[in-house]
């Protein structure tokens, strides 16, 4: 970008501005930032429905593991399009896990109708953890409908079948 500036801050001495020392960063890998965001999207989930044995870097292969600990300016070899068939059933047994909890979660809070789900989650408004696992599909290579069936048949194990309909 070009920067004008008025002739009188030209003969002005000091620190560079932070304009300056941000241009001369080097530009991030954005998909390793987007790898990076999986990461803890994930870790976030699990600590969001206290997920027992749950093991975040099991959810990646060796390239998306060795991802991780590389700086974000550098371009890594991100995981390619085929994948390993454990890796991917773990992945997928996640994303069922977050669902699963997230509806328990969200029937014990209206059985509880004294607590409105913004008390529940203070942090967490208009956050859909459902939308977010299929979301989440995506980038883990799932399939998207095993997550929304898997999503439509715990709110009619529920009895949330009004939920279940839309």
């Amino acid at each position: 970008p070009v920067l004008d500036t008025e002739d009188a801050w030209m003969s002005v001495e000091g620190p560079v501005s932070i304009v300056e020392l941000a241009l001369e960063q080097k530009h991030i890998h954005y998909p390793l930032v987007e790898h990076q965001f999986v990461l803890c999207t994930i870790l976030y989930a699990i600590m969001r429905f206290s997920l027992k044995s749950v093991k975040p870097l099991s959810l990646f292969d060796s390239k998306g593991k060795n991802a991780f600990f590389k700086d974000l300016t550098s371009i890594q070899l991100l995981p390619s399009g085929d994948m390993d068939p454990n890796v991917l059933s773990i992945r997928q047994q996640f994303l069922v896990k977050v669902v699963s909890a997230a509806v328990q979660t969200l029937c014990s809070s209206q059985k509880a109708k004294e607590i409105t789900e913004e008390e529940l989650f203070p942090f967490e408004k208009g956050k859909n953890w459902p939308t977010l696992a299929v979301d989440l599909a995506q980038y883990l290579q799932i399939s998207e409908d095993v997550v929304r069936r898997h999503y439509v048949c715990e709110l009619y194990s529920y009895g949330m079948d009004h939920l279940g309909e839309e």
